[in-house]
Order: structure tokens, then C-alpha cells, then sequence
């Protein structure tokens, strides 16, 4: 299927084309003529599934094909999405996708000064992507007004959920016209958030792509067993390796990202860390020099990696192994994309060995192990001398029975 065959209009055909796209992911062929059909669509799919695109291409074509003359634009379409990186992605698929129309977009949110975007909105615009947060401030602060807005997605919903949005999700939600088209994208659907979804959507149209199995299949996944201690010198070791141009580290804290940064710089490793503590021109330009390798290692918290989209990217590394089964998946979805090549490298130490099972659980296979390294995880409950415990066998006589102090269990590789 190329993308000729969805009625995509010329000058949106045309971006396409220039952009090297010419064949629809599943999610693209599936969303994109339910979306121009005006239908609600429930999408569950995976980030790096193409998803940004299935929803950004029927919206360019749907808004021009109902041009309103006014003399300020009004804001007719509401992406809302969880963190400031993916707001910006999308504000730049929206530019790349709608060059050859005349509409307009512009991107919000927090951690930035208003002053520039309150004067794009002041200019007027079609399509407004936006955080959360900045959204309400400046809707409260009157620079805005939703009441115009025909097609509203909500964009990573469970992430949402996981940040603590939904509650500000709800109060956009009673401020927006009653009538419109809404899309709801989740990679997950725990209950809360097919609650959420039941409470936007109209008889809406599913979409279910690329399961997490799938997902994963395609990713070279290996399993690491070392101590907490020595997983600054493993990640030294790893990084000698020539053919890692360029990783993308995972940690579970701010705090611990910072730490990898500053052990790696020692090493005389080029690195940077992006967090919700670092400003966001600060964040930006750290993802810029990554995507340009003059960063090798980019070492992320989960929230500010939400989003990240870097072209060619073959190596994820778990530092830290998550202690939520499905953001593994997410961490590890920023690799091996577009069936692309890519290895998910996990650092586990014996307490996150619990989180490793529910890993495997949830992608339904076991994750290659590699025993062959300098910093194998270290035996801590050695077989002690066997204690003697007496055992009575019959009335006036014991014997005694050896009883490992610790069962006869050692850590191994599992």
C-alpha cells in the first residue's frame, strides 16, 4: 500500500514525498481513513508505531478542506501530549507534513518563558500542541480559547496518567465544544484510562497495533547480572566498543542520571543527561547534539525520554532495570525502529531481579543472558557450614540432619 491509495490530497502527498515517506506504517493505513471518515478513533499503539503521523496527516487534510475566513485564526484543532520533547516532535511533524498548506501551528509548554508563544497565539493559529499544564495557565490567563476546536487528540494517555495529568485532562475536557472528533492514543490500556477514554470518545473505531511482543521481537535484548557496585565500570567496559556510536542510557532517578554523567565525563566519555530538572533549552540542545553524535551517550530519566525520536538510534542501555514492566517496552521502542537494527542492554542487580520477571511476563520471553563478562554478580549468600539440626526418629533417639543455612540456594544467573 503507498500512501496514494488513502486520498491524501496533493500538497500533503507532496511533503510526503519530500520527506522520503512513501509506504504507511499498519497504524497509518488503519487510522488515517477512519480519521478522514470524521469518526472518534481509540488507538493502541506502541511510540515509534508511526502514530504521530496516522493522526497529523487527516488532520492537515481534513482542516483544509474546511478553510474558515476570519481575520485571526482560530484554534481548531488540540493536540495534547505529556512532556515537552514530544510537543515539540509533533509540532515539527505538523510543519513537515502541512508545508504546502496554509495552515498554521504552533507548540506550547511549561518550563519556558509565555512571552513567545502567547504572541503566536496572539497572531492566531489552526492546530495547537500543547502540554497540559502551560495549556490551563494561559487558557486561565485568557490568551486563549478553545471553544472553536473541531478535532481533539489526546496523545500518550497512560503516560499521562503516569505523571499525574489526568486531572488537568478532565478540566480541559469541560471547557471543549461537545461536538468534535476526538482521538485517544494510549500504548497501554489499564483501567483508569479506558474509564478516560469512555468519557471522550463516541462510538469510536479501535485500532490495535503492534503488540508488545512484536514490538520487542525485533530488538536484540540481553540481560546483564552485576552488582549495584559495579555497574559504573560494566558501562565503562561496554563503551570501549567501537561499534557503540552513540547509546541511549536509562535510569530510574534525576539524581542518577546526573551520576552517570559525571562518572562517564571522568572517563573521558562525551555525555549529557535530560531530566525534568534541566531547562529546557538545556534539554533541547543536549537531544540536538545528541542526534548530531557530537553527544555519544544521552542519559534520560523515563518521563524526559517520552517522545525522543532519534533516527538510527542501535543501542538502548537500562542502567537501572524499570520497576514498571511496560516502560521497559517504552525504553527500549526507541531503538530498532522502521525495522531498523537495535540492542536493548540491561544492567540487573540481585534486588531488581523481581522487576526482570515481570518483564519477562509481560513480553513473553526470556531475555538472553550474558555470563561471559568482568563483573559477574557476586555469590552473596554463599552455601555456609551445613548447621546440625536433630531430627527425631524414634522415642529416646536423634540423629542428626545437615540444613544448609540458606536452603542451598546461591545466586546464579538467574
Amino acid at each position: 500500500m503507498q500512501f496514494e491509495s488513502l486520498n491524501i490530497i496533493e500538497p500533503i502527498l507532496k511533503s510526503l514525498q519530500e520527506e522520503g515517506y512513501t509506504t504507511p506504517t499498519p497504524i497509518q493505513a488503519e487510522s488515517i481513513p477512519i480519521i478522514l471518515q470524521g469518526t472518534d478513533l481509540l488507538g493502541c499503539a506502541q511510540t515509534g508505531t508511526g502514530k504521530t503521523a496516522a493522526f497529523a496527516i487527516p488532520i492537515l487534510q481534513l482542516l483544509s478542506a474546511n478553510k474558515i475566513f476570519a481575520k485571526k485564526r482560530k484554534i481548531r484543532s488540540l493536540i495534547v501530549t505529556p512532556t515537552r520533547e514530544l510537543a515539540i516532535q509533533i509540532g515539527e511533524s505538523f510543519n513537515a507534513y502541512g508545508r504546502h498548506t496554509d495552515l498554521t501551528n504552533t507548540v506550547i509548554y511549561g518550563g519556558v518563558n509565555q512571552n513567545p508563544q502567547t504572541a503566536l497565539l496572539n497572531r492566531g493559529v489552526d492546530i495547537l500542541i500543547a502540554t497540559p499544564g502551560r495549556l490551563l495557565d494561559l487558557m486561565n490567563q485568557g490568551y486563549l480559547t478553545l471553544r472553536d476546536v473541531e478535532i481533539f487528540v489526546l496523545d500518550e494517555a497512560d503516560r499521562m496518567l503516569d505523571m499525574g495529568f489526568i486531572h488537568d485532562v478532565k478540566r480541559l475536557l469541560e471547557v471543549l465544544p461537545k461536538k468534535k472528533q476526538s482521538l485517544f492514543f494510549s500504548a497501554t490500556m489499564p483501567p483508569e484510562i479506558v474509564k478516560l477514554a469512555g468519557s471522550i470518545l463516541h462510538n469510536p473505531k479501535e485500532v490495535s497495533v503492534t503488540p508488545v511482543s512484536s514490538t520487542v521481537d525485533i530488538i536484540k535484548q540481553y540481560i546483564y547480572f552485576v552488582d549495584k557496585g559495579n555497574k559504573n565500570a560494566l558501562l565503562v567496559e561496554l563503551l570501549k566498543n567501537e561499534f557503540i556510536k552513540t547509546a541511549l542510557v536509562f535510569t530510574r532517578t534525576k539524581h542518577g542520571a546526573d551520576h552517570v554523567v559525571k562518572m562517564l565525563l571522568k572517563h573521558n566519555i562525551n555525555a549529557e543527561a535530560i531530566h525534568g530538572n534541566k531547562a529546557q533549552n538545556a534539554r533541547q540542545r543536549a537531544l540536538t547534539n545528541f542526534k548530531a553524535q557530537i553527544t555519544r551517550v544521552l542519559v534520560a530519566t523515563d518521563i524526559a525520554a517520552r517522545g525522543i525520536d532519534v533516527d538510527d538510534l542501535e543501542y538502548v542501555i537500562n542502567f537501572e532495570m524499570s520497576n514498571i514492566a511496560e516502560t521497559y517496552v517504552h525504553r527500549i521502542g526507541r531503538t530498532g525502529r522502521a525495522g531498523a537494527k537495535g540492542t536493548a542492554i540491561s544492567f540487573c542487580d540481585a534486588e531488581e531481579k523481581a522487576y526482570l520477571k515481570d518483564i519477562e511476563k509481560l513480553i513473553s520471553k526470556r531475555i538472553q543472558v550474558i555470563h561471559d563478562h568482568p563483573f559477574p554478580l557476586i555469590d552473596h549468600n554463599p552455601v555456609k557450614t551445613p548447621k546440625v539440626q536433630f531430627v527425631r526418629r524414634n522415642a529416646g533417639h536423634r540423629e542428626p540432619k545437615p540444613v544448609a543455612a540458606n536452603g542451598g540456594r546461591r545466586w546464579s544467573g538467574r
